[in-house]
């Protein structure tokens, strides 16, 4: 699966005023944890972008002062009133253990609802799955062209292999809903007048009696 590299260095001071001044300098403050040891680091801010900017679900490569790291992205802080990026925390992978992670949903095919005139609408956007290392990916494809109108898609019908799902089984994930155009046609199908019916013929005049 795609993976970021990322050029770090070991923080010397952990401190408030040591991590303004990281931050004063582009740098962002950074933490793996899951490992032999857990590591302080700091990389530039432009380094992050393509793993946090991206609805993909990607591996992070990390090499501090020389040591390479194989890691998942697990938290993001942001700076409250600016927006900025201020802190990452990175879970080291052990191919032995198992991980919980996030993976975002892709929606495949066509619904067979939508093309009879309704509208899909996606209520969940990523699952929580727990697997192991080498089974992640950068998203869940769920299949969508049996999907009909009024119809939803749960959890439980997301199948996947080598992966535990760990939402709820019965929360919705996608549905279609009929759209105005479509209530507005059905409305007005159904307020339409019955055909009247045919006239009967007339019967024939009884022929008059002879005299």
């Amino acid at each position: 699966m795609k993976s970021v590299k990322i050029e770090g260095k070991k923080r010397s001071g952990l401190g408030k005023k040591a991590t303004r001044h990281l931050r004063s300098e582009g740098q962002v403050p950074a933490v793996i944890y899951g490992g032999n040891e857990t590591v302080h680091f700091s990389a530039p801010v432009l380094a992050f972008r393509t793993l946090v900017y991206t609805p993909e679900f990607q591996l992070a490569e990390i090499t501090v002062d020389g040591t390479n790291y194989r890691c998942i992205m697990k938290d993001l802080q942001f700076d409250v009133v600016t927006d900025d990026l201020n802190h990452i925390d990175f879970l080291e992978l052990d191919e032995s253990r198992k991980v919980i992670a996030t993976l975002p949903l892709k929606f495949v095919g066509q619904s067979q609802g939508v093309k009879d005139g309704g509208r899909l609408e996606t209520k969940m956007k990523s699952l929580n799955i727990r697997c192991f290392p080498q089974f992640l990916k950068e998203h869940i494809e769920v299949p969508i062209d049996n999907l009909l109108l009024h119809g939803n898609i749960r959890v439980e019908d997301v199948k996947v292999d080598n992966m535990e799902i760990l939402n709820s089984p019965r929360i919705p994930i996608a549905s279609v809903v009929t759209t105005r155009a479509l209530r507005t046609e059905e409305a007005a199908t159904a307020k339409a007048p019955a055909a009247a019916p045919k006239a009967a013929a007339p019967k024939a005049a009884a022929a008059a009696p002879k005299k």
